[in-house]
């Protein structure tokens, strides 16, 4: 492992049928469920919807950084993401995540420096670069 290596460790509990509690030291405990459970635990967290939520949270942290580098305060960033889950051979995978993200800025003067920030986060947004799926991103930008 190098230097810049970080260690991100989980622990994950079974509860029952197909539920869990996932915890991460420190933070919120998570109820994960099963798409295929029983009422409640579809009303869980899936680990299809951690999977897209990973993608997209990492994306607005990468956009809220470089906007922080370029000096430029964020009034307002919204992101919708559908992942597909699909057969493929035998078995299921994520074969992509579309991204819609809306993002309000306070002067046209800035729209050039937003784009390259949301740009900047796609392309460097590890844990997307981390996963085999294509993820697409659409981007409105709105002066207000």
């Amino acid at each position: 492992m190098t230097e810049e290596a970080r260690l991100f460790p989980v622990n994950l509990v079974w509860t029952g049928g197909k539920s869990g509690s996932l915890s991460v030291k420190g933070k919120t405990v998570i109820k994960s469920g099963s798409p295929l459970g029983s009422l409640e635990e579809v009303s869980y967290h899936t680990p299809e919807d951690l999977f897209v939520a990973s993608a997209t949270i990492c994306y607005m942290n990468g956009y809220l950084n470089f906007l922080e580098k370029m000096h430029i305060d964020s009034i307002s960033f919204e992101c919708y993401a559908v992942g597909t889950l699909e057969k493929v051979d035998r078995s299921f995978e994520i074969t992509k995540i579309e991204m819609k993200a809306k993002v309000v800025i306070e002067s046209e003067d800035l729209r050039s420096k937003i784009e390259r920030a949301l740009e900047l986060a796609a392309k460097y947004c590890f844990v997307g670069n981390s996963m085999k799926c294509p993820i697409t991103h659409e981007t409105e930008v709105v002066v207000e």
